[in-house]
C-alpha cells in the first residue's frame, strides 16, 4: 500500500450539504461532464439532443432526500462547491423546472427530474456510481462514469491519479507516523505541514490561509445555526433545535450542564445548516459536518484558544482523518456512520487535545477513545434526509470527542491498551461485515423502523 498523499484541503472541503458524497461530489461530476462536453467538435455539440444521467447505489436510494439531483444540475450549470453561493441548491428545488445547459454555443434543455434513480444493488466498482451520457439520437457523443467515494471525493472511471509530489515523511499507519516524530524530534503539525508542502507544493503561508478560511466557514455555520429557527426542508417536518439549546446554555452562563448544552448547540447548529443544504465544511464529510465546528467554536469562544493553535489542532485532526480514510473509509455507503461521525469525533478529540498543548501520545489516545466508542455505528437516515438520526448524532459525536479528550488527558498515557491503528482496523473490519442495508440505503435501522411506525 502506498503512503498517504491526501491533501488537507481534500479532506476539509467547503461545499453545500446535506451530504458530501451526495452533493459535493455529484456537483463536481456535473461540472466536469459539461467541461468535457464543451470540448467536443462543434458539429457534435450542434447535434446533441439528449442527456441521460443515471444514479446507482445509495445515490439512488437516498439521492432524493440528499439533494443529489439538485447538486448535479447546479454543477452542469457551472457551479462548484467551494465557490458557489451558500444557499445555491435552493434554486433547484423544483424537479420539473427546466434549465438551459450551455454546450459552448448550443444549449440543451434539462431538468433535475430527468435524472434517473437506477439500481441500488449493482455491479459497478463503487456503491455510489453516476453515469452521464450525451446523445444525438442513437449516437453516443460522450459518456463518463464517476464514483463518489466519500467525503466529497470524486473519481472518474477513465482518470489516472493526478501526479503529485512524494511526502517528506511517508507513512501509512500511526505507528509509522510516530516513528517519524520521534526520529526527527518534531511535532505532529510540523510533519503534516511538511508533507502538504511536499505533496501539493503549497507554501506554509498558503496552507495557513486555507485553514483560516476553513475555520471561518465552520464558525459561520455555527453562528447561522444558533440564530435560526423553523422547520428543515423535506417531508419529515423536523424542527431546528440549535437555537433553543444555545439559549438554555446562555441562561446557565455556560456553567455545569450549560457548557455541555453549548457544545450540543454548536454541533446541532452546523449540522442543521448542512441539513438545510447550506455551505459547510466536510470534516470529514457533510453528514458529520457539525462535530469539529462545535469543538472549534468552543475552543475559540469559551477557552480563548488563539488562531495559530486552532490551526495546529486542525492539522492534528487531519492526520487522524488521513489514517481513517487510507486504512478504512470515511464513506457511510462503505462502512456506515462509524466512518463519518465516528471519524469526525476522533478527529475532533485529537484537535482538542493538540490545541490544548498535549503532544502526540495523548492526541492519539483521545482519537482512539472517540473512535472505539463509535464502532458499529450504522448509517440509517430516515427518508434519505440527513436529519434523523444524523443531526443529533453530530451532537453526540462532539460530546464524545470532549469526553475522550478528558479521559486521555487525565489518565496516565501508559494505561491505554488499544492504539489508533487497531481501532481503525476494527472499523474497517466492522464495515466489511456490516449488512449493506445499514450503509446509507435507508433500508435498515431507524430508516426502516420509522417507516413501519
Amino acid at each position: 500500500m502506498p503512503p498517504i498523499t491526501t491533501s488537507i484541503f481534500e479532506l476539509l472541503k467547503i461545499g453545500p450539504g446535506p451530504s458530501s458524497s451526495h452533493t459535493i461530489a455529484p456537483m463536481k461530476a456535473g461540472h466536469d461532464f459539461m467541461e468535457l462536453a464543451r470540448r467536443l467538435p462543434e458539429a457534435d455539440r450542434q447535434r446533441a439532443d439528449a442527456l441521460e444521467i443515471r444514479l446507482f447505489g445509495s445515490l439512488s436510494a437516498t439521492g432524493e432526500g440528499h439533494g443529489t439531483r439538485r447538486a448535479i444540475v447546479s454543477g452542469l450549470l457551472g457551479f462548484l462547491p467551494d465557490t458557489c453561493r451558500p444557499n445555491v441548491l435552493e434554486e433547484f428545488e423544483k424537479t420539473e423546472q427546466s434549465f438551459q445547459l450551455d454546450l459552448g454555443g448550443p444549449t440543451l434543455s434539462y431538468s433535475p427530474g430527468e435524472i434517473i434513480l437506477d439500481a441500488v444493488r449493482h455491479d459497478h466498482p463503487h456503491s455510489n456510481t453516476m453515469i452521464f451520457t450525451l446523445r444525438a439520437g442513437d449516437d453516443v457523443l460522450l459518456a463518463r462514469t464517476y464514483y463518489s467515494v466519500g467525503g466529497g471525493f470524486l473519481r472518474r472511471e477513465d482518470e489516472e491519479e493526478p501526479e503529485r509530489g512524494q511526502p517528506a515523511f511517508p507513512y501509512k499507519t500511526m505507528a509509522e507516523l510516530k516513528q517519524h516524530l520521534r526520529r526527527n524530534s518534531m511535532r505532529l503539525h510540523e510533519l503534516i505541514l511538511a508533507n502538504e508542502t511536499a505533496v501539493v507544493g503549497s507554501t506554509e503561508a498558503e496552507i495557513n490561509q486555507g485553514l483560516d478560511r476553513i475555520v471561518e466557514v465552520m464558525e459561520r455555520a455555527v453562528e447561522l445555526g444558533i440564530k435560526s429557527a423553523g422547520v428543515l426542508p423535506g417531508p419529515i417536518g423536523l424542527q431546528r433545535k440549535a437555537a433553543i439549546m444555545y439559549n438554555r446554555a446562555k441562561e446557565e452562563q455556560y456553567q455545569g450542564t450549560g457548557f455541555l448544552k453549548a457544545i450540543n448547540a454548536y454541533a446541532l447548529a452546523a449540522s442543521e445548516e448542512n441539513a438545510a443544504g447550506h455551505c459547510v465544511v466536510t470534516a470529514p464529510t457533510c453528514g458529520a459536518a457539525g462535530v469539529i465546528p462545535a469543538i472549534v467554536f468552543m475552543l475559540k469562544r469559551h477557552m480563548g484558544v488563539p488562531q495559530d493553535e486552532i490551526r495546529e489542532g486542525l492539522l492534528a485532526a487531519c492526520a487522524i482523518g488521513f489514517l481513517c480514510k487510507h486504512n478504512a473509509s470515511i464513506s457511510g455507503a462503505e462502512v456506515g456512520c462509524q466512518g463519518e461521525v465516528g471519524v469526525a469525533s476522533a478527529m475532533a478529540a485529537a484537535l482538542l487535545a493538540y490545541a490544548r498543548g498535549y503532544r502526540f501520545q495523548v492526541t492519539e489516545n483521545a482519537a482512539e477513545i472517540a473512535m472505539e466508542h463509535h464502532l458499529g455505528l450504522t448509517c440509517d437516515p430516515v427518508g434519505g434526509y440527513v436529519q434523523i438520526p444524523c443531526i443529533e448524532r453530530n451532537a453526540m459525536g462532539a460530546v464524545k470527542a470532549y469526553n475522550a479528550y478528558l479521559i486521555a488527558s487525565t489518565l496516565d498515557e501508559s494505561y491505554q491498551k488499544v492504539d489508533l491503528d487497531k481501532a481503525i482496523e476494527a472499523m474497517a473490519q466492522t464495515g466489511r461485515d456490516m449488512s449493506r442495508k445499514y450503509k446509507e440505503t435507508s433500508l435498515g435501522g431507524l430508516a426502516q423502523s420509522m417507516t413501519e411506525c
